[in-house]
């Protein structure tokens, strides 16, 4: 399929003036020095060439923008999410409605979790190159191997859909897939900050209430200060050592700073902000839920879900991992509601199962 360089905002338009009914759609970013990520390339599938877009053009995530919102294109994608904040960020824009070809796989049966490539090959029979996984696509020119790495990524999605379109249509499943599909979206609009960043960090379960607050106030504050200055969070403090000033803080701020003096890769110059947010409490620091102890789990109950949730799998044919996740059965358990994730067309599969479970 041919693949035609798009640098200017007009020809972009130009080109999408009279738009087909669905594209296939990729893009390629750098997320090593950042917060956000930084969109590099994106790869548009017509039905008669692919356009390499050059979004780092002035006016360009604009016109990418309008593509995005044109709600009568289906956008199909491979496995979007890190795509959708890419995307988000750069054009203020998401792609709807869109058609997941990963997700899409796994509900037709073919396999959980699957890259592009091996669907490719398992569904196509076709064989792509990987040679430019790891290639700098902020780079000018591209190079030959470049654009072709960059075309095949969305020269087969039109041929993917269609095949695990016709699979789930049979299957009575795509109503199942376009759910999946406005829950990835509604989940990239929603760009707030986590309120709770402390829970994922699973050393912290046998720290008192008052070291988890403290943990708390330096998860919030890494990532807002991250955010703002669009740096990758480690940059700005790692967990070892908020793990550190959370369970054993210095006393002062001049103990903080020799400690961070010595501590190598520590934010040296942030002593002041850092100990501001170690000791300020948070307004909502009383409703802080605790990080959830592997002993404060109902490992029978858990077991109990975990073992309907296969044989609902089972019955239905699908992979392991599509139904439910360890995480949001906790979930279930700890607050008794159904997380957002396990709703809809999989709460209508579990519920009858789990109902004799959780009483």
């Amino acid at each position: 399929m041919t693949a035609l360089w798009i640098d200017q905002p007009d020809t972009l338009r130009a080109h999408l003036a009279n738009p087909p009914d669905r594209v296939g759609l990729d893009t390629e970013f750098v997320r090593e020095r950042t917060w956000w990520p930084v969109l590099a390339l994106v790869q548009i599938a017509l039905d008669d060439g692919v356009l390499l877009v050059d979004p780092t053009v002035a006016g360009m995530p604009e016109a990418i923008a309008e593509l995005l919102r044109d709600t009568r294109v289906l956008k199909i994608m491979h496995s979007p999410s890190e795509d959708l904040v890419a995307f988000g960020h750069t054009c203020n824009a998401l792609p709807a409605p869109l058609f997941d070809t990963q997700a899409a796989a796994a509900l037709a049966g073919l396999g959980a979790g699957l890259g592009y490539q091996k669907l490719v090959q398992n569904a196509l029979g076709v064989t792509l190159e990987k040679g430019e996984t790891r290639s700098d696509w902020l780079r000018r020119p591209l190079s030959p191997s470049q654009h072709e790495y960059a075309a095949d990524d969305v020269t087969h999605l039109a041929a993917l859909h269609d095949l695990l379109r016709d699979k789930l249509d049979s299957l009575g499943r795509s109503a199942w897939l376009e759910e999946d599909a406005a829950r990835t979206l509604r989940n990239a609009g929603d760009d707030r900050l986590d309120p709770w960043p402390h829970l994922g960090v699973r050393p912290a379960q046998d720290f008192d209430a008052a070291a988890q607050a403290r943990l708390l106030r330096l998860m919030r504050w890494r990532e807002a200060f991250a955010r703002e200055r669009d740096l990758p969070k480690n940059w700005v403090i790692d967990q070892p050592l908020a793990l550190q000033l959370a369970q054993r803080p210095p006393e002062d701020v001049a103990a903080l700073q020799k400690l961070l003096d010595a501590t190598p890769k520590s934010p040296r110059k942030l002593a002041k902000e850092l100990w501001a947010a170690l000791t300020t409490p948070l307004d909502d620091e009383a409703a802080m839920p605790p990080v959830r102890r592997d002993a404060d789990i109902d490992k029978q109950k858990l077991k109990r879900l975990q073992q309907a949730v296969a044989d609902v799998a089972r019955e239905q044919d699908l992979p392991d991992g599509v139904l439910a996740s360890r995480r949001w059965l906790e979930a279930l358990l700890e607050s008794g509601e159904w997380p957002d994730a396990l709703q809809g067309w999989r709460q209508v599969l579990l519920a009858p199962r789990f109902a004799p479970i959780l009483g």
